[in-house]
């Protein structure tokens, strides 16, 4: 009888595993729905810790029961919409037409605004270019990271009226996101520089008598054809590379920093002054590492939750 299943088809890697450009995410911003709003936010890696919370969610086999949690805690102030960037629909996509800045950035930001341009009509797309503010976080750091920020809905009129009235001013957290909604986090993994096929790849160590060399591969491929083949595992650049998680759920959105803060601040990264975000479970990168929500992709589920205890004593891992 004939074999009904077939062979794995492709690669199951992330290729290529080289060093990201940034040391913070870029991302591809979908359409969600119609309404108008911004499709994301950035926060700062502080640390983690545990919650305890009424499991709301009627499809879980822990449904009404009081359940707890690893949750990883963001550094959330707002960010400065400094520009707007407009685009025109090509065959290869998106391609940039017009920029416009404010005029007097802030002092602390020190940015290098592009071109400004004035009264441009002829666009299909339209983002907000969106600077941090390390200045109100927990961090000592002095230059804001810039990145474009997507506008979700489908009117492009409609996108630059929004785009007009926070021009030159502050996006809230609160203003996008809310508790038990879910997210797709991306963010740029810790970094392990030059390493083995062993660490890299996770291949067997070979026994003591193969040829004198335990941490290596077996085999690098047929005689015939002489090439070596993109799949054998190679010693190369492990970490540093941009990773997304999907279906995040985000469990509390606070302004009082002193109920997640530990004493004396967070190891390796210091006190939250403004508010914070609870993202359920772990997210990519390590402290003082930028991460950036998006909307979901996969699903629209929200799902509250009733917090009943943060605990304080695992703060200091990451």
């Amino acid at each position: 009888m004939t074999k009904r299943g077939h062979p794995r088809r492709g690669s199951l890697q992330y290729w290529p595993r080289k060093r990201a450009r940034r040391i913070y995410p870029r991302i591809n911003w979908r359409i969600m729905s119609e309404k108008i709003h911004p499709l994301g936010f950035a926060a700062w890696k502080a640390g983690m810790s545990h919650v305890t919370y009424v499991d709301n969610n009627s499809k879980s086999p822990t449904y009404g029961k009081t359940i707890s949690k690893p949750v990883t805690i963001l550094d959330s102030p707002s960010i400065f919409v400094c520009g707007i960037k407009f685009y025109k629909k090509a065959s290869s996509g998106l391609t940039s037409v017009a920029e416009q800045w404010i005029d007097k950035l802030p002092k602390d930001m020190k940015l290098h605004p592009g071109k400004n341009s004035k009264n441009i009509k002829d666009f299909d797309e339209i983002r907000l270019i969106v600077a941090t503010q390390p200045a109100k976080s927990g961090m000592k750091k002095t230059r804001s990271d810039i990145f474009e920020l997507g506008i979700d809905g489908n009117d492009a009129s409609k996108k630059k009226e929004y785009a007009d009235s926070v021009f030159g001013k502050e996006i809230s957290i609160k203003d996008i996101f809310r508790p038990g909604e879910y997210v797709d986090v991306s963010a740029v993994t810790k970094g392990h520089g030059f390493t083995g096929p062993v660490k890299r790849f996770g291949i067997r160590i070979q026994t003591r008598k193969d040829k004198q060399m335990h941490r290596h591969v077996g085999s690098i491929g047929p005689t015939v054809p002489r090439k070596m083949d993109w799949r054998v595992p190679a010693a190369g650049q492990h970490g540093f590379h941009t990773r997304t998680e999907v279906n995040k759920r985000i469990i509390l959105i606070g302004d009082g920093p002193e109920q997640v803060t530990p004493k004396g601040g967070f190891l390796g990264y210091g006190l939250i002054p403004q508010s914070f975000i609870l993202l359920e479970g772990s997210v990519p990168g390590s402290r003082k590492r930028l991460v950036i929500m998006r909307k979901a992709s996969r699903t629209q589920k929200f799902e509250p939750v009733e917090i009943k205890n943060i605990s304080l004593e695992s703060k200091q891992g990451v």
